[in-house]
């Protein structure tokens, strides 16, 4: 039988988390996938799970979506009409040296998603791509109808290829997918291994700041309440498939397929987001200014129009007000 439980993976990560709490909020219930490995901290994600399982309606299952036994019975025990698949080895700078983890969760992990939406009747999957599948492309803003095909990292390289396996499913078996390019999320019970947490860690610390091209890096920092709303917005818009899509426009098609750009569309200077949180913590650092990394790009810039178009999404959280709120959070969960 069918039933009305919606699937989150990730749902002890960042952005897994937020979406789960949101859809809580809004009277859905949720089953909550994680793995919680050790990538960072598992506390912090022991931590963000317990305040889901306050909620009668949220129902955790600690499993590996290389499972594919145990996904395939996942899928089969709850028919899932929608699926928020969020779950995935995450991090550039991590697939310079743990290649086969991307191999193994993006890849092997996405087609056993893929298998269980296809065959259990999914209405609706929506998938976590990345910024990072723009590659060294120069052209600002970024927009889902640039070409993405020379990425410079193997993790985006697998989001990539979620894109095309996703596509080849909804293609093949008309299912609706629909894949979001998140820009630099941060925010409250935000990732020890991205920017805006090293940074508070290093002023608080005393420890000097590495800004790679010498400070001059810009990224489209984007709130995560902000993705968070165009994501429970989007569960309930399936993609319909376009029959006039050209072959040529690379975020549409005439299968049910979408790609979006979840992202700020403004974005800031590393120095100046040092800088504001220096300014929230009330401390001041050195900055090391150090050359480009393998793998990374100067800036990044999202064009959000479609989705401003097809949900009525715009970013409603300026830099300043975001920066204050993750600052407030670090403090009461570090107690500092």
């Amino acid at each position: 039988m069918a039933h009305d439980s919606l699937l989150v993976t990730g749902a002890a990560g960042f952005i897994g988390f937020h979406v789960a709490q949101r859809l809580l909020a809004v009277g859905r219930k949720v089953v909550g996938l994680d793995i919680i490995n050790d990538y960072y901290d598992p506390r912090l994600k022991e931590a963000r799970l317990e305040i889901l399982k306050r909620s009668s309606n949220f129902t955790f299952v600690k499993l590996d979506l290389t499972d594919r036994a145990g996904i395939k019975s996942l899928f089969s025990e709850y028919r899932f009409p929608e699926v928020v698949h969020l779950a995935a080895q995450a991090g550039v700078r991590y697939s310079l040296d743990h290649p086969h983890a991307y191999v193994d969760a993006n890849l092997e992990g996405f087609i056993n998603v893929l298998e269980g939406c296809r065959h259990h009747g999914c209405r609706h999957l929506i998938f976590a791509s990345s910024s990072s599948v723009y590659g060294s492309n120069t052209k600002l803003p970024f927009s889902v109808r640039d070409s993405v095909d020379h990425p410079i990292s193997l993790y985006a390289a697998s989001k990539k290829a979620n894109e095309l396996m996703s596509h080849a499913y909804s293609h093949l078996y008309c299912i609706p997918t629909t894949g979001l390019r998140f820009f630099t999320v941060y925010g409250p019970w935000g990732r020890p291994d991205m920017a805006m947490y090293i940074f508070a860690n290093a002023i608080l610390s005393g420890a000097p700041i590495k800004l790679f091209n010498n400070g001059k890096m810009r990224r489209d920092f984007t709130y995560v309440d902000d993705v968070t709303e165009a994501i429970v917005r989007l569960t309930d818009r399936p993609p319909q498939g376009n029959q006039n899509a050209r072959e040529l426009d690379p975020s549409s098609s005439k299968a049910p397929w979408k790609i979006y750009n979840i992202g700020n569309n403004s974005p800031e200077e590393l120095l100046r987001v040092v800088s504001l949180l220096e300014e929230k913590l009330g401390r001041v650092t050195t900055k090391e200014m150090l050359p480009m990394q393998p793998g990374d790009v100067p800036a990044t810039f999202a064009d959000i129009d479609d989705l401003a178009r097809d949900i009525g999404f715009r970013p409603a959280t300026t830099i300043e007000d975001g920066i204050q709120r993750f600052v407030k959070w670090y403090r009461e969960y570090h107690k500092t």
